[in-house]
């Protein structure tokens, strides 16, 4: 998606006209309706209002190929207090099984870090794999693309939280990106 696009379709998500839109970011309906053509780009003053107002990241806007997802929850958990049983195969499993036992469908994700041409570069010379073994490093939070009564979440479980997005876009659960992570489901399924 370009720039353009996201912008779109994050203002539509918050229900504003593009006339109620520049509006509130104190900007001409032309300048919003040339930013979404892609014939131009806010400059950083107004990223940082369009990021607040449409309360998504600049990253998200600025990044290629990304998700938009909304309706993010965080809850502490206790890892400790969940057991593996049935199909979980560890605490991480059994903790997003526990807070959506009445879905449709949990894909356990295999997450891997989508690089840029820099990083793939230094991977190569360096030695293969080791950007992606830092990536994990710095992240190792279990994910699963959960499907409930239409919708789909990504549901990240980490040591202290569980944190929930509903996604904007429908995803195919074999592949799909978001920001700078491409997801792919595991051979088996919790549900």
């Amino acid at each position: 998606m370009t720039f353009g696009e996201k912008l779109r379709e994050a203002r539509k998500q918050a229900k504003l006209s593009q006339e109620e839109f520049a509006e509130k970011a104190g900007v001409s309906r032309s300048a919003v309706a040339k930013w979404e053509s892609d014939r131009g780009m806010p400059d950083v003053d107004n990223l940082k209002v369009i990021a607040s107002l449409l309360d998504i990241s600049i990253d998200y806007l600025l990044a290629e190929d990304t998700r938009l997802t909304f309706n993010e929850t965080r809850e502490p958990i206790d890892l400790d207090s969940y057991t593996k049983t049935g199909k979980c195969r560890d605490k991480k499993d059994a903790a997003c099984y526990a807070k959506y036992s009445n879905a449709d469908a949990i894909y356990p994700l295999i997450r891997r870090k989508n690089q840029s041409l820099l990083e793939k570069t230094v991977d190569f010379i360096v030695q293969p794999g080791i950007v992606q073994i830092a990536d994990y490093m710095n992240d190792s939070d279990a994910c699963f693309l959960v499907e409930t009564k239409g919708r789909q979440i990504l549901v990240r479980v980490g040591k202290d939280f569980i944190t929930s997005s509903e996604l904007a876009n429908k995803v195919d659960p074999k592949r799909f990106t978001i920001g700078n992570s491409i997801f792919r489901s595991t051979v088996y399924r919790l549900i």
